[in-house]
């Protein structure tokens, strides 16, 4: 078997029910997690030089809790009070629940999808005249700022945090047989902090079609891939490529 020691760029799991620690102890594989990104707030300065005023906006759409997190942060830096009439349109219910670390939820107008873009969008589209704040950072995925715009939905993008890569020095002379990456900026990170970085025999698993496409793109093999039908999980597709191996 190739793969006998694994590092996930993300965090170490809470929870003992993580599917990665079944895999370690199924396969006996060695698996180590390590942030290769973290996650910078924009100035105070930097965000007023945007001219973008949060009071002039009716509603804010929140797709993660880093949006949540930074949108109230800043509004606390800029010393502005939110108005309780502003409505809050989350992608999913963990989202909106998760509005309760900021305010007290059941006085507020909120409103949650099913995960989906386009069943958020049609949650926006019950309020035309609303004039929406869509919390974002720097390097983003367009894809939702292009269905706001062809449903003529009147947004405003505002930048409140970037990704930067963490300092990994120290695995410098750790090797593993398989790397895992869930973002662009996990792949950017590793060059960026091994720019002398050859494969040579590693495999490299990547969750997402622009992770995906960012593999190839800095002149890396692609050896695993999530989602696939048979793969809706990057756990599930790293047992899948062990087991074919093994057959």
């Amino acid at each position: 078997m190739s793969i006998k020691t694994i590092l996930i760029s993300q965090p170490k799991p809470q929870s003992s029910k993580s599917p990665y620690l079944d895999l370690s102890e199924n396969y006996k594989l060695k698996i180590d997690f390590r942030k290769f990104i973290a996650i910078e707030r924009v100035t105070v300065k930097e965000f007023r030089n945007t001219k973008i005023n949060f009071l002039k906006h009716s509603a804010v759409i929140f797709t993660s809790k880093t949006s949540i997190d930074t949108y109230f942060k800043m509004a606390e830096d800029l010393r502005i009070k939110i108005p309780t009439i502003m409505k809050y349109f989350c992608i999913n219910e963990s989202y909106a629940y998760y509005l309760q670390k900021y305010i007290i939820y059941r006085k507020r107008k909120i409103f949650f999808g099913n995960g989906t873009l386009d069943n958020l969008i049609e949650l926006f589209e019950k309020y035309p005249d609303e004039k929406i704040l869509l919390p974002l950072a720097e390097v983003h995925k367009p894809i939702l700022p292009n269905k706001l715009k062809k449903k003529k939905l009147k947004f405003t993008k505002a930048i409140l945090y970037k990704t930067v890569s963490n300092d990994l020095s120290d695995l410098k002379d750790i090797n593993y047989d398989l790397l895992v990456f869930f973002s662009p900026a996990g792949i950017d990170s590793l060059l960026e902090n091994f720019p002398d970085f050859k494969q040579n025999s590693t495999k490299i698993g990547a969750f997402g079609t622009e992770t995906c496409k960012a593999v190839n793109n800095a002149g890396l093999k692609l050896d695993i891939k999530a989602p696939t039908p048979k793969a809706p999980s990057m756990a599930l597709a790293i047992e899948n490529f062990i087991k074919n191996e093994k057959s």
